[in-house]
């Protein structure tokens, strides 16, 4: 099979970089759809899928496998809701929150935004997400609002009891959540999409690193003229770095991965920032047992204690603390990169990135030290350090391994 051409007709269509996803998952979709097509032949199929938009369509949506669940990445939606509640509300008190999700996928990302406000207290009818995808089989799943098990994922499940109720062994999202969402076809390598709309908040995660660098700048540059000049822009992890090299700036928020466009002037969110939760790390090794003996154990705080202490935005004290507890625990991934995001809260830099390496050596799969790291290398102009760290998190993104 010559996939050339279909690698071709798949980047004009969507802007998909074959590298990203592999040539054999390209293969793959062609394949299905010549099967369910009952084709044998390439040429064949490739006169279909250049001359028929639908079959065009099945084609991309054989290629856009969506990978989502509700609050994903906790971490954005805290500061989204924080930005809504405590910027946006006070300064427009008559006015209608926008807010996008691009590409929306079966539609969690979306609910979940709706929920977060809700949840906050935000009013219901003064906020509307638009939200939109490329594929219709999955809008359509969205607009219907029922979720398996696959949906809900993590501890905190609590939403699910306040916005679901159980159809079987499916969750039906109530109407209240359902009509906060409009979703619609789009492409946002289209170059009419989004002309003349605003948004105060913008979701694009996790797309960017599916195209290439030419086709990342014109998606920056599409999102950036949607955006609000006070708004907030929501990213994927390892597309932190194509940001800033496009004329944004962080929020400076761990883990939210949000940004501003550089022009923008407004404060940062107020109250303390959220920091990662991590798991009760063993007992201390024996090793450094002897090396801390004389250290009282009542003095050396847990993690969630530390973390409540960047909570509060005491960022020195849990700095402190987090170093006690290495030095009586031991080296600790956890411990470790939750120095790293105190430090980088800090302003600490060369001390974060150092925190950063050392969770990367006791866990090569750490996806968010990954993330942390290329996005402080490429602020201290290590681009191409930070572009291997961001391949590196598309592999693992994949199950591709390091």
């Amino acid at each position: 099979m010559t996939l050339v051409r279909f690698q071709t007709l798949l980047k004009q269509a969507m802007g998909l970089d074959s590298e990203s996803i592999g040539i054999s998952a390209i293969e793959r979709a062609v394949q299905a759809r010549q099967r369910a097509c009952g084709i044998a032949s390439d040429d064949a199929y490739y006169a279909l899928a250049t001359g028929s938009r639908a079959e065009l369509q099945q084609l991309v949506e054989a290629v856009a496998v969506p990978e989502t669940w509700f609050f994903r990445d906790r971490q954005a939606f805290a500061a989204m809701t924080r930005f809504a509640v405590e910027q946006w509300l006070p300064a427009h008190p008559e006015g209608m929150l926008r807010l996008l999700s691009l590409p929306c996928s079966t539609g969690e990302e979306p609910y979940t935004m709706a929920m977060a406000l809700l949840d906050a207290g935000f009013p219901a009818g003064r906020f509307r997400i638009d939200a939109f995808d490329i594929s219709e089989k999955v809008l359509g799943h969205a607009r219907e609002g029922v979720y398996g098990r696959n949906s809900f994922r993590g501890g905190d499940l609590g939403f699910r009891d306040r916005f679901f109720e159980q159809v079987g062994n499916m969750h039906r999202l109530s109407a209240k959540v359902r009509e906060e969402v409009r979703f619609a076809p789009g492409n946002l390598m289209d170059p009419l999409f989004g002309q003349g709309a605003e948004y105060d908040v913008v979701f694009c995660r996790n797309l960017l690193i599916y195209f290439d660098a030419a086709d990342q700048a014109r998606a920056v540059a599409t999102l950036g003229r949607m955006l609000a000049a006070d708004g907030m822009f929501f990213v994927g992890h390892s597309e932190s770095g194509i940001l800033i090299d496009k004329g944004f700036e962080s929020a400076r928020i761990p883990l939210a991965f949000a940004f501003r466009k550089a022009a923008a002037k407004t404060a940062r969110p107020r109250g303390p920032m959220p920091i990662p939760r991590t798991a009760p790390v063993a007992a201390r090794p024996r090793a450094v047992a002897t090396r801390v003996a004389a250290m009282p154990r009542r003095t050396v705080a847990e993690l969630p204690e530390i973390q409540r202490l960047a909570d509060q935005g005491r960022l020195a004290e849990a700095a402190s603390a987090c170093e006690a507890y290495l030095g009586w625990h031991g080296p600790s991934a956890d411990a470790l990169y939750l120095l790293g995001v105190i430090s980088d809260a800090a302003g600490n830099q060369p001390r974060a990135a150092d925190c950063y390496r050392k969770v990367l050596y006791l866990d090569p799969l750490h996806h968010e030290a990954l993330g942390h790291l290329a996005l402080l290398l490429e602020r201290r102009g290590d681009v191409a350090g930070a572009k291997r760290l961001n391949a590196r998190t598309a592999r693992l993104q994949q199950g591709g391994g390091r």
